[in-house]
Parts: structure tokens; C-alpha cells; sequence
């Protein structure tokens, strides 16, 4: 699947949570709410990029938006995960990147000079109508997660 821009109908997607449980986009529903894809947990990037929503945390809730972060990893290493850092943010398992895909954050990318097949960085502000407002791909961890809540509280 391409890109998805502001409008486009968020995919549908049902994934099990650090502990297992289900989470799916109807569990959303008439609410803003933030899914990123990141390639795995316990990496630089991507812990420096869940401690910097987790650090936001407050301000999210204010805002009543909620985050979840997506990668292929196990609940178990999930949980690990957010153990060790602290993380309060939702890790939710897609294993066989299907959700990746229908978002276009799996796919071919650069890496070292490389062309790889993988996670595509990729961030999704969805509104309480389902559609996306906002996606942001090829993103760069530091910082992200403050361009996000700008974006939030306009």
C-alpha cells in the first residue's frame, strides 16, 4: 500500500497488546489517537523515540489523544521493554507487518546505503472520524514526538 495522507480512512487493524490483549481502530472511535511504527524495541532510535512520547505523556492526556506504538516484536518484549524504561505508552505486536503494510510504514527503504525491506519510521494522527489528519513517514526519532504534540494542540 502508498502512502497515506490527511483524509485517507485509517486502516483497520486488530493487534494484541504488551499483555495480549486485543487493540483495535473501533476501539477508537470518537477519538484523536496516535499510532507510530518503529522497527524494534530496545534499539537507540527507537527508545529514544518511546521515552520522548512517554516524556509527553502528560501533555497527550491532556489532549486526550493516546499513543501506541507498533512493531513486530513480541508482547513479551514488550513488556521488557517498557519495563525498562518506565514506558506507559501502549506497544502493540504486528508480526506479520499486515498493519505496517496498510499504513505504508513496511516497505523498501535506505539503510547504510542499502536498499532493505523493512519498517518505514511512520507516525499517524488519526481523528475521531477514523481518517487520518496527519502522517508523517521517514521520521527521525529525536524529537519526533514533540512535532507530534505541536501538531495536537495546533
Amino acid at each position: 500500500m502508498g502512502a497515506l495522507n490527511a483524509g485517507d480512512a485509517a486502516p483497520t487493524f486488530t493487534l494484541p497488546d504488551q499483555d495480549g490483549k486485543p487493540v483495535s481502530l473501533a476501539d477508537f472511535a470518537g477519538r484523536q489517537f496516535v499510532v507510530y511504527f518503529y522497527p524494534r524495541d530496545d534499539t537507540p532510535g527507537c527508545t529514544k523515540e518511546a521515552c520522548q512520547f512517554n516524556e509527553n505523556l502528560t501533555a497527550f492526556n491532556k489532549a486526550k489523544v493516546p499513543i501506541l506504538g507498533v512493531s513486530a516484536d513480541s508482547a513479551e518484549k514488550h513488556r521488557k521493554f517498557r519495563e525498562k524504561y518506565g514506558l506507559k505508552i501502549t506497544l502493540l505486536t504486528d508480526a506479520d507487518h499486515a498493519a505496517g503494510e496498510a499504513f505504508g510504514a513496511w516497505g523498501e527503504k535506505t539503510m547504510y546505503g542499502k536498499k532493505v525491506i523493512g519498517v518505514i519510521r511512520s507516525t499517524f494522527l488519526i481523528g475521531a472520524d477514523g481518517t487520518i489528519i496527519r502522517s508523517w513517514y521517514y521520521v527521525k526519532a529525536d524529537g519526533h514526538a514533540a512535532k507530534v504534540l505541536a501538531e495536537i494542540q495546533g
